[in-house]
C-alpha cells in the first residue's frame, strides 16, 4: 500500500468512527453525555477531512 491508499483508508476509518460516535450521541445517550459523543464525532469528520486533502500532496 502506498501513502495515498493509507490515507483513503484513515478517511473511511474517521467517517464511519464518527457516525457511530454521532449515533450514540443521538440515540443513546440522550443527555448531556450525547452533547460529548456528537461532538466527538463531528471532530472525527474534520479530521477525515484534513486526510482526505492531504491525499496526493504527502
Amino acid at each position: 500500500m502506498n501513502k495515498n491508499t493509507v490515507l483513503a483508508w484513515a478517511t473511511f476509518i474517521m467517517i464511519i468512527m464518527g457516525l457511530v460516535l454521532i449515533g450514540l450521541g443521538v440515540y443513546r445517550y440522550a443527555d448531556v453525555a450525547g452533547w460529548g459523543f456528537a461532538t466527538v464525532g463531528i471532530g472525527f469528520f474534520a479530521i477525515a477531512w484534513v486526510f482526505n486533502a492531504l491525499k496526493g500532496r504527502v
